[in-house]
């Protein structure tokens, strides 16, 4: 249980810093391509000429195999390093980007996201483990929070700049310049970074499915680890769905405005999450102990603002769009929480993979949320307040679960500070913590 740290590390070099700097830049590039279709959504159901549901399937398939990918991406950069893992993700990001520039068949537009899934899938995990290796433990919340701030650099350059390109030199020119200058970082990438601060590449290692799947279950079986996966589950899911994809759908088919002044809003989310990063990212590292109250308080706090947006009669101003929208965007940040407990309660060789674990969280229910409204929408005729409701659902079972596994990990944490092992900080127990650990599979 004690939080281990990288083997020698008591303070990143600068050279540390410049090789997280270039790996977080992929990560800005993958949000990047990830969130375009946000506000491409109306053009790309004119190019393709298709409806909500089949539109909601372009984010389902892609945040799908991102899902299906982030355990195998986990053991994969703790075999190989993330120096390939990032570079091989590149390649796929921008062939998936440029066969969606060429596509004008529905069935080639998702073969195209499917690819940039996939690229997609390979990135975060691979920064997080860089994080792991080239940070000592007491800095990886912190340098978490900033990479996930860069991240959303590349949500904000999909929002007013990608609509102009695309209302400018359009949809083919936009895409194709993206995906292929995307492909060719890849090389500064392979050159710049290395896997440990002594600048060793990390040795493939052969590993045979049993002792992958051993490792997969040890990291499931950590209670840290399963509330890390509904830590994350519960709090990204909303304003991913909404920036991935509905959100200028919502902002003007329910609520009337115009397709610029949308995507203006959905900056909102941006500078929230920029602002509230690094915040959540120094406050949890500096005080551990403020992790859980500070996931509780966000999902009581969405639970409130989507019940004032769906209930508000009429059209919702813009005053109140606004500050709600700052509040969701606050859940991207949020879900870092989860990693910080991947962090703490796997040992660092299992990391990657504990990590992997936790990111499927969220994107599971995004998947789940985005399909959701898109058949909603068009079983009901494009009513937002009834496909909306999906929210509620999703966010309500999250909800539940993380306070099942908070429990569930406060006993475990209770058994450990008993046996006399060196815990990441001290609890006290309070009169709902359960007697004795509890690790069943639920």
């Amino acid at each position: 249980m004690p939080p281990e740290q990288a083997p020698g590390i008591r303070k990143a070099s600068r050279r540390s810093w410049l090789i997280w700097l270039t790996a977080a830049t992929v990560y800005l590039l993958a949000v990047f391509h990830r969130t375009s279709l946000g506000v491409a959504g109306l053009q790309a159901a004119d190019r393709f000429h298709v409806g909500a549901a089949a539109l909601g399937t372009f984010t389902v398939l892609q945040v799908g195999v991102y899902a299906a990918m982030q355990i195998p991406t986990g053991v994969l950069v703790d075999r190989h390093g993330p120096r390939k893992i990032l570079t091989v993700a590149l390649v796929f990001l921008g062939l998936g980007q440029v066969l969606m520039a060429v596509a004008t068949s529905y069935s080639l537009g998702l073969i195209a996201r499917g690819v940039l899934g996939f690229g997609d899938a390979l990135t975060f995990v691979s920064v997080l483990r860089l994080v792991a290796l080239h940070f000592p433990g007491r800095q990886y919340a912190v340098v978490t929070s900033f990479t996930s701030a860069i991240g959303f650099v590349g949500n904000f350059a999909a929002t007013v700049p990608l609509t102009l390109l695309l209302a400018g030199p359009g949809w083919v020119p936009t895409f194709l310049v993206t995906g292929l200058l995307t492909a060719a970082f890849a090389i500064f990438v392979s050159l710049r970074v290395r896997d440990t601060p002594a600048g060793r590449m990390v040795k493939p290692s052969r590993v045979d499915g049993r002792e992958l799947a051993r490792q997969v279950a040890g990291a499931w079986r950590v209670p840290g680890t399963r509330l890390g996966f509904w830590v994350h589950f519960a709090t990204m899911f909303a304003p991913n769905t909404l920036t991935l994809l509905w959100g200028v759908p919502f902002l003007v088919q329910a609520q009337g405005l115009p397709t610029a002044t949308a995507s203006a809003l959905l900056t909102v989310f941006v500078f929230g999450s920029l602002i509230g990063g690094p915040l959540i990212g120094s406050t949890i590292s500096a005080r551990p102990s403020w992790r859980m109250p500070l996931v509780c308080g966000y999902l009581g706090g969405a639970a409130g603002v989507w019940a004032l947006l769906l209930a508000w009669p009429g059209t919702v101003p813009i005053a109140v769009l606004v500050p709600s929208f700052a509040f969701l965007s606050l859940g991207g940040p949020a879900s870092m929480i989860g990693f910080a407990l991947a962090r703490d309660y796997n040992p660092l060789r299992r990391v990657g993979t504990a990590t992997g674990v936790v990111n499927v969280g969220g994107f599971v229910a995004t998947t789940i949320t985005a399909l959701a409204i898109g058949v909603l929408l068009q079983t009901f005729g494009g009513n937002f307040r009834i496909a909306l409701l999906s929210v509620f659902a999703v966010l309500g079972f999250g909800t539940f679960r993380v306070l099942v596994w908070w429990r569930r990990a406060r006993a475990e944490m209770f058994a450990a500070q008993a046996r006399g092992e060196e815990i990441p900080f001290q609890v006290r127990r309070r009169s709902w913590d359960a007697p004795v650990p509890q690790t069943a599979s639920a």
